[in-house]
């Protein structure tokens, strides 16, 4: 399993994603899932993938090397798409392909193809977008309403981000907000794990302002889970006791 969250936000863009990968409980390894498909000044593209890997790698590999359009007929590749919403029809097209190519086969072995990807990104003259791509290759699009979209085992960090982010939450605390979902679901969920891949994007900029592996020793990332462990029993130790409850119960 994995975690992933978006963000769109008025500043720019957070992107941040787990490492785990898990074929049970005996094989569990390590494998980048937030991906870069960037041209310094012209195009800056980042791709958070969950699912089965072999189709989340394959679709990575379709989408760097380019292949043919279904809608164009043309080859193309996320570093020669003229906007974002182009992007998003071409990751689509890329996972049909797979499951052209894989998914019989796939599914005569019982293995089910499992694909949700991220993908979120500016290119120069054109909008900053964030879109969610399923398995069958349609999307959506964030919006200013709904500011950020998640994949993988989101529930345990969706209650923070429902209750916090907003389009135009600065985006030093949307790092935070992102960084303390991501803790609330290493905490509750053992398929979830460290290290975690951090993008940060400024709306309009030449490149990514942050591309950044966190770790166990990442003493920020450190603080951040002690110091809201401890504000959340602060904070339910602040609530007065329901006024129903008599006294002598503890």
């Amino acid at each position: 399993m994995t975690y992933c969250v978006g963000l769109l936000l008025s500043e720019g863009l957070v992107m941040l994603a787990d490492t785990r990968t898990n074929a049970g409980v005996d094989n569990i390894s390590t494998f980048r899932k937030l991906h870069f498909f960037e041209v310094p000044g012209e195009r800056t593209i980042c791709i958070a993938s969950a699912g089965n890997l072999g189709v989340t790698q394959a679709v990575m590999n379709l989408l760097t090397e380019g292949f043919e359009s279904e809608a164009t007929g043309t080859i193309e590749s996320l570093y020669t798409v003229p906007s974002m919403f182009r992007a998003a029809q071409l990751t689509g097209e890329a996972v049909r392909k797979v499951w052209h190519l894989d998914g019989e086969a796939m599914r005569q072995q019982s293995i089910g193809f499992e694909v949700t990807l991220l993908l979120g990104g500016q290119i120069a003259g054109r909008q900053l977008r964030l879109f969610l791509c399923y398995s069958a290759g349609n999307f959506i699009e964030a919006t200013e309403d709904t500011p950020f979209l998640q994949i993988g085992e989101h529930k345990y960090g969706k209650p923070i981000l429902d209750r916090a982010v907003q389009f135009g939450t600065a985006m030093a605390d949307g790092v935070k907000l992102a960084l303390i979902s991501m803790d609330s679901t290493l905490r509750s969920n053992l398929t979830v794990g460290l290290p975690i891949d951090l993008m940060v994007f400024r709306r309009n900029a030449e490149r990514a302002e942050i591309n950044r592996r966190i770790g166990e020793d990442d003493p920020y990332f450190r603080m951040i889970r002690e110091r809201w462990s401890a504000a959340l029993r602060d904070a339910h130790r602040a609530i007065p006791r329901p006024d129903w409850m008599p006294e002598s119960t503890s």
